[in-house]
């Protein structure tokens, strides 16, 4: 399955590691309301919204985020 590269690149990005909220709106802001690169990765499914523990509100790849990666040859770790 194909998907839009930047949310490939966005979903690799959080597969290095879990990224904070702030983090991901920090990031991947952008003022183009046609440009919604994190919010269509999560309406996907491909990540989540995580409570870790001392960690607080993280955003997470999600099992379907990581075979997403897996069939587009990008590294999953």
């Amino acid at each position: 399955m194909s998907a839009d590269p930047l949310v490939l690149d966005f979903v690799e990005w959080v597969a290095r590691a879990p990224r904070s909220h702030a983090e991901v709106i920090d990031s991947w802001r952008t003022s183009c309301p046609r440009l919604t690169v994190w919010e269509d990765a999560a309406d996907l499914g491909y990540v989540a919204r995580e409570a870790i523990a001392g960690a607080g509100l993280c955003i997470v790849v999600t099992d379907a985020g990581a075979q997403l990666l897996r069939d587009n040859g990008r590294a999953v770790r």
